[in-house]
């Protein structure tokens, strides 16, 4: 069996790269929806559908467990497969599969606490607040999913979100690093504006953005803590497994690369972060 690692495009190899450091023996399978990519604009429904279809193929390619290494398809299809496609998909199937997000692992990340944790609603003035940044795609930031599950965890924590839509398909499409930090400081500039000063601590809450974690540091207050969805999800994809033996992720050292786009290698920026030559098989 096989771990897939799901993205709309070549975002999700950050923490693919890190879950290869992690599990270096496991099996890995890597499929980027670039046909389809970037999913931030896109509707719900559309983003339901197609993230639906990549674990489907991910599954006919071996894997048990798929993990979503795309905000936007977590945000806002993670939730609904779980519940409404996976039990029947199972049955039919015959055998246990699943789908995890890195949603989940990034706010645990960001509160500190177990997902499970919820604050008791007090009426006391909170004396200092935690402004916590995090830049994403339009769609994530449309689902204020981190607004909303941080609030309901850790009252002290004040979370603004920047939707930045064209940041994923610039990097997609290999944009030189001038022009990514033009645009990496804009956001943070209308994001500090909004608040009215520099966030605390921000989240790169599009796998993407991982890519050019360096230029959002660089344009962010020197020492600005930031939460990296990679390592949480790492963090977290060793303790599922440790709670579920039945998904076992392999022990051959397989690696593949799949898109649902043009086929062979990925762009210097892309391959620049991973260390390496990247070849995509077609999907």
């Amino acid at each position: 069996m096989a771990i897939g690692v799901f993205d709309s495009g070549v975002g999700g190899l950050s923490v693919h790269h890190k879950l290869v450091e992690r599990f270096p023996t496991a099996d890995f399978v890597y499929l980027a929806d670039q046909a389809n990519s970037p999913y931030g604009g896109r509707p719900g429904e559309e983003i339901v559908a197609l993230t639906r279809a990549g674990c489907e193929r991910l599954f006919a390619e071996g894997c048990n467990l798929v993990v979503l290494a795309c905000n936007t398809a977590a945000a806002v299809a993670l939730r609904r497969l779980q519940q409404t496609w996976l039990p029947g998909y199972r049955k039919a199937l015959g055998r246990p599969v699943n789908v995890i997000g890195i949603i989940v692992p990034t706010i645990e990340a960001a509160t500190g606490l177990p997902w499970e944790h919820e604050a008791e609603r007090r009426g006391d003035k909170v004396e200092k607040l935690d402004i916590l940044g995090v830049f994403s795609t339009p769609a994530t930031t449309s689902s204020r999913v981190y607004e909303i599950e941080i609030d309901k965890r850790r009252q002290d924590v004040a979370v603004f979100s920047e939707p930045c839509p064209e940041l994923a398909r610039m990097i997609e499409q290999g944009a030189g690093r001038e022009e990514l930090k033009r645009v990496i400081e804009r956001h943070v500039a209308a994001l500090a504006k909004r608040i009215g000063r520099a966030p605390d601590r921000a989240i790169l809450g599009c796998t993407h953005y991982e890519i050019v974690a360096d230029l959002f540091r660089a344009a962010l207050p020197p020492g600005t803590p930031l939460i990296h969805q990679p390592q949480a999800t790492a963090d977290a994809l060793t303790r599922y497994l440790e709670r579920h033996p039945e998904f076992d992720p392999g022990h051959s050292g397989k690696r593949l690369f799949l898109t649902t786009g043009a086929p062979g290698a990925q762009n210097g920026l892309v391959e620049t972060f991973w260390g390496g030559p990247l070849h995509f098989e077609k999907a």
